[in-house]
């Protein structure tokens, strides 16, 4: 019989078929880039977690990569009576198979205990956290160790990094034992229950919110291969309520053109209108009403971020929206336009440059335009309480923004948006020969976290980091100039009401 890991267990939990699917049909999984980069800050809090609970080192890692799995399931059983800590430890029984983050030895009445602690890089104890430590709890226990206490250690996002390597306090422990061990029927079932799916065909179990939640799935592509996909999906609608979702579900409505306009608001009546005709909306009377009132100069500003689960620099929280890039376009006049920006890559803390090149760089007067300013706007108030000196200053930018998002919202839709008014789907349908899909590398902010954390670390070559820098120059660049573009349309007669 084959053991089943806890992850197995989970994914069952999650859904039959994917439990089936990852046993039986491996090949066709596909794991997204957004999976990946979880799976690999779950390591990095792994790492810091281990010297957080064992500061000395003298603790024990069963490295499963290097030992294999017989191997480090029987080093681990070894160290059941051991009396340092022991990291990775590895249980099997009754055909489970579970790997504890942190097992820390104690002792009652004479006889060895353990301490079990699961680490996780979220911010707070989810639910299926808690049947994940149960499944562990419960191999643990099969397997022979005695435990006194379950906790899951998740990432305080309050805490403060004071630097010099010290993560005391990046972690807070929620103690789980006593629902933890009233699951061992539960956990039980779950094997059984999870046998008997594997015993037989593939489970038909359609798609739906479990999908995506706890985890993305990766058979989601599989799945769907055989669904006919509306021309005009009711997805497109925006801001639709999961009430309101489930009531069209219900009615089996999956098309634009067979939602009711009385289960629509204004907006989305708007969209499902465009969309099916083919036509723009349009009011450019508004938009130049509203802009052509603003003063110039004008700046047109746009930042781009990283936010590390393990903060790096000292002052920062875990999270927390460091800004380490921005881009600025100046316009001075309708014909005198310039361009201002930073990149820091140099793995240092951007923080206090990035600060004083904008206060510099923005005037004292004339309106910022962003690009949704609730962004923006935080982290320059956050910039502000780091450096008190510059508050006052980046205070004053932060009370000239101004944000085009809803004024794109309010007065412009191009089917091509699909009920998104992002800036990557509204730069295309006004200046089609501007479009993100052409930039090489970097095309979104989550892909340009990922190449900023590439280019700070030590390994990344120096012809890489060059690379790296360019892609990211072009990719902010492109957002303020894709504002000055939609700015200029949307103040200039030459609107065009129907789609080609």
């Amino acid at each position: 019989m084959m053991n089943l890991s806890k992850s197995k267990i989970i994914a069952f939990r999650q859904c039959r078929k994917r439990l089936w699917l990852e046993i039986k049909k491996t090949e066709l999984i596909q794991v997204s880039n957004a999976t990946q980069a979880k799976f690999n800050v779950g390591f990095k809090v792994g790492d810091i977690a281990r010297s957080i609970y064992d500061p000395d080192q003298t603790g024990i890692l069963i490295d499963i990569e290097k030992e294999g799995f017989s191997q480090a399931l029987a080093r681990s059983q070894a160290l059941s009576n051991a009396d340092v800590p022991i990291f990775e430890a590895g249980f099997s029984g009754n055909g489970l198979l579970a790997f504890a983050d942190v097992m820390l030895p104690l002792e009652k009445n004479g006889k060895r205990v353990w301490k079990m602690v699961e680490v996780k890089s979220s911010t707070s104890v989810k639910d299926y956290h808690r049947d994940d430590i149960a499944v562990q709890s419960y191999v643990a226990q099969v397997a022979g160790f005695a435990l006194h206490s379950i906790s899951v250690a998740h990432i305080d996002s309050k805490w403060v990094y004071p630097g010099g390597g010290n993560y005391a306090g990046l972690l807070k422990e929620v103690d789980l034992t006593e629902p933890t061990l009233n699951k061992t029927k539960e956990v039980e079932r779950w094997v059984t229950a999870a046998r008997e799916t594997l015993s037989g065909d593939e489970p038909a179990i359609e798609t739906g919110d479990h999908c995506f939640a706890p985890f993305e799935c990766g058979f989601y592509a599989y799945c769907t291969r055989n669904v006919v996909k509306p021309e005009f999906p009711i997805a497109w609608l925006p801001r639709l309520s999961a009430s309101r979702a489930g009531k069209l579900d219900a009615m089996r409505i999956v098309d634009l053109r067979e939602v009711p306009d009385s289960m629509l608001n204004k907006t989305q009546q708007r969209v499902k209108q465009h969309t099916i005709a083919g036509t723009t909306y349009f009011d450019i009377k508004a938009t130049s009403q509203i802009l052509n009132a603003q003063p110039l100069p004008a700046y047109f500003l746009d930042f781009e971020t990283v936010n590390l689960a393990v903060p790096i620099w000292a002052g920062t929280r875990p999270y927390q929206q460091v800004p380490f890039q921005f881009s600025l376009h100046v316009m001075d006049a309708r014909d005198s336009i310039s361009h201002i920006e930073l990149l820091d890559i140099s793995g240092s803390d951007p923080s206090r440059g990035f600060a004083d090149k904008l206060v510099a760089s923005c005037g004292e007067y004339g309106p910022v335009y962003v690009y949704n300013a609730g962004f923006e706007g935080a982290r320059i108030k956050e910039l502000a309480q780091r450096f008190p000196d510059l508050a006052e200053r980046l205070k004053n930018i932060a009370s000239r923004l101004f944000d085009l998002l809803p004024i794109a919202k309010n007065h412009f839709y191009h089917p091509s948006q699909k009920g998104s008014w992002s800036i990557k789907k509204v730069l295309p349908a006004l200046v089609p020969e501007l479009d993100y899909a052409n930039l090489e590398g970097v095309q979104d902010g989550a892909m340009a976290m990922t190449a900023f954390a590439e280019a700070i670390q030590p390994s990344t070559s120096s012809e890489r980091k060059q690379v790296i820098h360019q892609q990211l120059l072009a990719y902010c660049k492109q957002d303020t100039w894709a504002m000055v573009k939609i700015f200029e349309a949307f103040t200039t007669q030459h609107a065009n009401q129907k789609t080609s």
